[in-house]
């Protein structure tokens, strides 16, 4: 189901619904400042469940927790005041930070990992959703590679991060209808916009010093 939304003054009716969707374990695809974005709350095991066979990981270390406030993740999250300052230079804008999780967050999260990666997107819909839960998202980029029966470009595998492989931008959509082909997906914000087909920039900030694990729409050094 596609349910439109404008950005520059969203209806309160339709976000409250797709936080509704959200809430009971639904999946919902929004857009972002970089590309298309498919979601679930993620305090909802159902919703991971299906975001999970979507993506066809089995573990949330590909996913992305989408916010719209530092405050959002600061809980869950190693913080101090070089790495809040970044972030808060940063955000919102098109970066995955990743973060040291904070003792007890993986039994708490359910998590299999002890780094978790947030990102705090520049676009008002995709900040509206997660306002309107009182939650934040997990996320994925949506991917030509999940309609079925397609067949694309294999991604490319980068040596230097083999985990986070190279997938072709031309995977990625532009407008809202093309994503109803893909199962499983519960709504469809669609803004009326052609989104960029283009990927986050992810920081990985755990360590002593900023690397880089894909540079993407994010200018580093900023």
């Amino acid at each position: 189901m596609i349910e439109y939304i404008v950005p520059s003054n969203m209806d309160d009716r339709i976000l409250s619904r797709g936080a509704e969707v959200l809430a009971l374990g639904g999946l919902v695809a929004l857009p972002t400042d970089t590309s298309w974005s498919i979601t679930c709350s993620f305090k909802s095991t159902e919703g991971i469940k299906k975001l999970r066979a979507l993506s066809g990981e089995r573990e949330e270390r590909y996913f992305t927790l989408l916010c719209s406030a530092i405050s959002q993740f600061g809980e869950w999250c190693q913080m101090d005041t070089s790495r809040f300052r970044l972030i808060n230079r940063l955000t919102p804008g098109p970066y995955v930070f990743i973060l040291k999780t904070l003792r007890g967050t993986e039994k708490a999260l359910g998590l299999r990992r002890k780094e978790l990666g947030v990102r705090i997107p520049n676009h008002p819909v995709a900040l509206g959703i997660t306002q309107a839960l009182g939650l934040p998202l997990y996320s994925i980029s949506a991917k030509r590679s999940m309609i079925p029966g397609f067949k694309g470009a294999l991604p490319q595998v980068n040596p230097d991060t083999p985990a986070l492989s190279l997938i072709p931008e031309d995977e990625l959509f532009q407008e809202a209808w093309e994503l109803d082909n893909i199962e499983g997906l519960d709504l469809i914000l669609d803004s009326a916009e052609e989104q960029r087909r283009i990927f986050s920039t992810i920081l990985d900030i755990s360590g002593d010093a900023v690397t880089v694990l894909r540079q993407g729409a994010g200018i580093w050094p900023a």
